[in-house]
């Protein structure tokens, strides 16, 4: 295929791409590719596409690991749309679905159509508040949307967030402990959101700092798999041989 042949003016620079199992020709997704990011997956193989609220372009599956290695490209009759037949790894959704195309309409009615897919990636619930934040932060409306107000408050307003909810989770721990400590004597009430289960708290709290740090990762474009392979890099290395690691690399 010769990208020239390619209606470029015509797509606003942007060409619709549907992708397809190469095996199984079932439908995954739709995407779209500017000419570099096309060129980038003549060149390599893998399907890369452009993100339009991102604003660049990113290959399938960099973070998560779900490639899709191209096997054909065929461009429509119009020059305005193409198709990619790929073998998929993994799934294609970020939901964990293998297609995107899970939700059928019945009448004038959408019913979500329940996949045989009962195991989701590991990553999943991160990947999916993620992008859930993502999406807050370009289109939702500051007046009700957490997140979006967040964001227009700037990152001071991010980070004083972070604070307040570990300084929540001490205190959550606190209690926790406290009411293991003198639960006996029936002195005092513990359990700030689940009367007499204090260990909930931690659990709550700890949810909001995560969401939280997830706000912050995204303002500086770090995904949290970023994080994952962090700790995986770090898993069965002494804390004390890692941070002097850390200390020889500087010195």
């Amino acid at each position: 295929m010769d990208i020239k042949n390619i209606n470029w003016q015509k797509c606003g620079g942007l060409i619709p791409a549907i992708t397809q199992d190469f095996e199984t020709s079932e439908v995954l997704m739709l995407g779209y590719m500017s000419e570099e990011s096309l060129d980038l997956s003549l060149k390599t193989g893998l399907a890369h596409y452009f993100s339009r609220s991102r604003n660049r372009i990113w290959q399938k599956g960099e973070t998560s690991g779900n490639t899709q290695e191209i096997k054909e490209i065929l461009l429509d009759c119009d020059g305005d749309t193409i198709l990619l037949k790929v073998k998929q790894n993994g799934v294609a959704c970020h939901t964990g679905e293998k297609s995107c195309f899970f939700t059928k309409f019945e009448g004038l009615n959408l019913v979500k159509q329940l996949s045989n897919n009962t195991q989701k990636p590991k990553y999943d619930i991160l990947d999916e508040l993620y992008h859930t934040i993502e999406d807050r932060k370009l289109n939702a409306n500051s007046e009700n949307s957490h997140v979006a107000r967040l964001f227009a408050k700037g990152e001071n307003a991010i980070l004083k967030k972070i604070c307040e909810e570990a300084g929540e989770v001490m205190l959550a721990c606190k209690d926790q402990s406290k009411f293991e400590k003198y639960k006996h004597l029936n002195l005092e009430e513990f359990g700030e959101h689940k009367p007499g289960d204090p260990k909930f708290d931690i659990i709550y709290e700890a949810s909001d700092l995560v969401f939280h740090l997830l706000v912050a990762l995204n303002a500086h474009n770090i995904h949290p798999q970023a994080i994952l392979d962090e700790l995986a890099r770090r898993n069965g290395i002494s804390g004390i041989d890692e941070k002097k690691s850390r200390k020889d690399k500087f010195q």
